[in-house]
């Protein structure tokens, strides 16, 4: 249910002790505010967490049927088909959706939380379970209906519809290890403002931890594109430990380090093992298939647009929806060789 507890224009007016039409005015038209007055204004707004709503009408029945949706990145493939299951979903229900992409930045994911509640987005489809403490704090004051997606955590304030990255990375890895493969390296997104990143290169040292006889001879960390991975691997392989196979935490890494054994010369699986992580279209495609973690997106998304318009919905109960945890099958294709 949406929350009721979102500070209100007059609150603020309350505080600075002038008129609504004072503060509407300079939201609107700041220019015509004294500055004295302009600077108590931003003061207490910033103070309550307030966002101004857009709208006479939506502001009369607190619902604009519009959903916001703030995404790492545009540029990576993996939200794509998660992305376009969750639109789907909120079209039939005739609510418009509105992205924003955070580049993987903690400030900017802030801004635009803030920015499409300022054009009335009833609630908010986020991607990840790590923030700071002062968007999670911004989110609760507001009460702000959010689920959070490409994630899975029990005991968590926020309703998640994903799965659980440390587990995933660490089911690979097993499979790795299962086809004989000791010495492993791993190419990885950058873990800074990732936690899907991090748990999962979690999930790969867990395995390895629990085979004595396996180490990880390598772990990179790049951006999300072929070039990058590529560098990554010319490290890899210039170390004096050469590995067997490499673990990438997405099918673009894994792609982008299979392009650049091409180059070097290297055959898929023969010299080298690869295998990647989310299953998008490029690893059907890729000559040989990549192994890969299947990650169910489309269910995924349309399962996070039915939470997210439960919780908008005034007549639904919140205490009857419940977080959900999705699976993620290993697909094997022919990038994974037998030692």
């Amino acid at each position: 249910m949406r929350g009721t507890n979102r500070p209100s224009l007059k609150d603020v007016a309350a505080i600075v002790g002038v008129s609504t039409a004072s503060i509407s005015r300079c939201i609107n038209n700041p220019q015509k505010v004294a500055e004295p007055t302009r600077l108590r204004i931003k003061k207490a707004i910033e103070s309550l967490g307030y966002v101004p709503h857009f709208g006479g009408r939506a502001l009369a029945i607190n619902r604009t049927n519009t959903i916001g949706a703030i995404i790492p990145s545009m540029e990576n493939a993996v939200f794509a088909s998660g992305l376009q299951a969750f639109q789907e979903a909120l079209s039939h229900a005739k609510v418009t959706l509105l992205v924003g992409s955070s580049n993987y930045n903690a400030t900017q994911e802030y801004d635009q939380i803030r920015s499409l509640l300022s054009q009335g987005a009833d609630g908010l489809l986020l991607i990840g379970k790590d923030r700071p403490k002062n968007t999670q704090d911004f989110l609760e004051r507001n009460s702000v209906p959010h689920v959070l997606a490409w994630c899975f955590a029990e005991h968590m304030s926020s309703l998640t519809v994903g799965f659980d990255n440390r587990k995933s990375g660490q089911k690979i890895t097993k499979h790795v290890i299962e086809h004989g493969h000791r010495k492993l390296a791993v190419i990885a997104g950058l873990r800074e403002g990732n936690d899907r990143a991090h748990e999962r290169i979690l999930g790969i040292e867990d395995a390895v931890k629990a085979n004595p006889t396996v180490e990880i001879v390598a772990i990179e960390e790049c951006k999300y594109s072929f070039n990058e991975a590529g560098a990554a691997l010319d490290r890899i392989l210039a170390i004096e430990k050469s590995p067997t196979a490499i673990i990438c935490s997405s099918d673009v890494l894994a792609v982008g380090a299979m392009l650049r054994t091409k180059d070097l010369g290297l055959r898929v699986p023969d010299d080298l093992s690869i295998t990647g992580f989310d299953d998008i279209n490029l690893a059907r495609v890729v000559t040989p298939g990549l192994t890969t973690v299947r990650v169910p997106q489309q269910e995924m998304g349309r399962k996070a647009a039915v939470i997210l318009l439960d919780l908008i919905n005034p007549n639904r109960s919140n205490a009857e929806l419940q977080s959900i945890e999705l699976t993620t099958p290993i697909i094997t294709r022919g990038t994974l060789a037998y030692l």
